[in-house]
């Protein structure tokens, strides 16, 4: 087929269908081309002028549904609606004769939404094969390490060896040295899902913590656990705080109103602490949110109104609120305080507060690696519901579990990477990549809910990990401004003045949109690397013998030389 020299099948991809329809293109109109599905990919090209081309994972795929009936007179108004996980929709139009409708929506049902049809998803199915496993990306043990731990305040338990305690928490957990694991069963029983208070990250100086769990079991009669008020004592005791800040990320009113389902907040009975409410609203309002930014966004952008409908979806005014939540943790740690963190049960906006302050206090999760082990650990091993959030290879489309928690942090990375553009080793590209495949199903990263259900399904063993992919082309995702800078908190301005929408993203399957994407000053920066390459090349050919050692390995594009530092730049208040 002439369609294959334009789509590189992945190993392990197979062909399943290919038929001649109409790509109701919401840019160019009506264009004529042919369809080529595989088990991993709806691939789409036109055979007239344009020659646009459009390349679909199937995981991206939310619902497919039927245009048009037998009685359709219109033109192109009978084929299907394709609504993806991406900001974007898809439309075919086709001939009505022949049943080539109901097959082309029984064929992409099928291997759209695998686990919907007892099928496995395609990351199960792939044969990729990389230098690099990425899966020993994250090393608990290493990490806490890496953190100065275990040592005469904190210690390593294995209690959940077997996921015993908590069912969606990693099985090596760091917990107050002078707790028992007698203490943390108790603990658990009053925990949401048996989430205890356990360590995240600790600041080597001063010995302040970040530690994260879910709400406490208070219910409407106010029922307290006396072994819950003490292990949270001794969370305060190892750092020696005088108050142990506890930051609930909910609205009061919501925290209140948990307690009718048996939820609630830590009251005036936990002596020495002091809690404070984030107003980060729940999953529900952020799946909302980012519904109506679709909106504005996609097909076309409303050129006329766009302050105002920008403002009407509220998204960045809740990117604001996860920001200044993140930056109020970081500035109490940095302070020498230890904080408590939780929501509701401890997987979504705790996931984003810890992971962003942790990245605004620790220089190590702004490098490459560094951020892989960030997503590792706080959001993969301590079971935020990738599947139920997602609902990867699931045709329940209008599942009530469905929100952009993810996406929202990756979001708050980029408003950060926007503000200190010399403070990441990794660019753009990479947050884009990483969204992109956190719908894909190509790899098995992002796959289930938590750590446990990862172990039953085989995750490491029977998939390749994103990481794998990044790591065998890592410079495409080196930021070339990066500087090096360890010890240096970071403070991003949470404003509405200073918060901008990640239009590249958002906007970015607009044609006139992706034509503006590349930044000019990094355009030229890799020109003049290819012009550097060049002259090397040149040099080596005039030479009679071999240049220098430092002249034939140019260094990569990343981190400057030691000699060169640069000053950061600052986001003014």
């Amino acid at each position: 087929m002439d369609l294959l020299a334009d789509v590189a099948l992945l190993p392990g991809e197979e062909r399943v269908t290919d038929k001649e329809l109409i790509y109701i293109c919401p840019f160019n109109g009506a264009l004529k081309g042919k369809v080529f599905i595989t088990n991993y990919r709806l691939f789409f090209k036109s055979t007239e002028a344009e020659a646009l081309t459009l390349d679909v994972p199937l995981g991206v795929i939310s619902r497919v549904e039927k245009m048009g009936g037998a009685s359709s007179r219109g033109e192109n108004s009978y084929g299907l609606d394709i609504t993806c996980k991406d900001m974007r929709s898809l439309r075919f139009a086709l001939k009505q004769e022949g049943h080539s409708r109901r097959d082309i929506f029984e064929i992409l049902s099928k291997y759209a939404f695998p686990l919907s049809h007892s099928q496995p998803l395609f990351s199960y199915l792939s044969q990729e094969k990389y230098e690099e496993n990425g899966w020993s990306i994250y090393k608990p043990l290493e990490e806490f390490r890496r953190q100065g731990l275990p040592n005469e305040r904190w210690r390593i338990t294995f209690i959940n060896k077997n996921y015993e305690l908590c069912d969606t928490y990693p099985t090596i957990l760091a917990v107050p040295y002078r707790a028992s694991e007698e203490d943390l069963r108790r603990v658990a029983a009053f925990r949401s899902r048996g989430r205890i208070p356990v360590l995240s990250w600790i600041q080597r100086d001063n010995q302040a913590a970040i530690a994260r769990c879910s709400q406490p079991l208070v219910g409407m009669s106010g029922k307290r656990n006396k072994d819950d008020e003490r292990y949270l004592e001794l969370l305060r005791e190892t750092n020696g705080t005088p108050k142990l800040t506890i930051f609930d990320a909910r609205p009061s009113v919501n925290a209140v109103a948990n307690k009718a389902t048996g939820g609630g907040y830590e009251g005036d009975e936990y002596q020495n602490a002091e809690l404070i409410f984030l107003d980060i609203h729940n999953i529900h309002v952020m799946r909302e949110s980012l519904k109506k930014l679709r909106d504005i966004v996609y097909p076309t952008v409303e050129e006329s109104h766009w302050l105002s409908s920008l403002e009407s979806t509220h998204w960045l005014e809740h990117i604001k609120l996860v920001l200044a939540g993140a930056i109020r943790v970081a500035d109490k740690v940095s302070g020498g305080k230890s904080v408590v963190l939780h929501c509701s049960d401890g997987w979504d906006r705790t996931a984003q507060l810890s992971s962003l302050a942790m990245l605004m206090l620790d220089s190590h999760y702004r490098t490459l690696r560094g951020f892989e082990v960030l997503i590792e650990k706080e959001w993969l091993s301590f079971g935020h519901k990738f599947a139920s959030r997602i609902g990867h290879g699931d045709k329940n489309h209008a599942d009530q579990d469905r929100s952009p928690i993810f996406v929202q942090f990756i979001d708050c990375v980029w408003q950060m990477t926007k503000q200190f553009p010399t403070a990441f080793e990794f660019n753009e590209r990479l947050l884009a990549t990483v969204l992109e495949h956190l719908y894909s199903c190509r790899f098995g990263t992002f796959l289930f809910n938590c750590e446990s259900m990862r172990e039953l399904n085989e995750v490491r063993s029977k998939t390749v990990s994103l990481w794998s992919y990044v790591h065998s082309s890592s410079t495409r995702y080196l930021n070339p401004f990066y500087t090096p800078e360890s010890g240096r908190v970071l403070y991003p301005v949470a404003s509405m003045r200073h918060l901008e929408l990640w239009v590249s993203y958002y906007i970015r399957w607009n044609p006139r949109i992706r034509q503006q994407q590349q930044s000019p000053v990094e355009q030229r920066y890799k020109e003049l690397l290819v012009l550097r390459d060049e002259y090397l090349r040149k040099l080596e050919e005039l030479s009679p013998s071999p240049p220098s050692a430092h002249m034939t390995s140019p260094a990569p594009p990343g981190p400057a030389p030691t000699t060169q530092q640069f000053t950061h730049l600052h986001t003014p208040f």
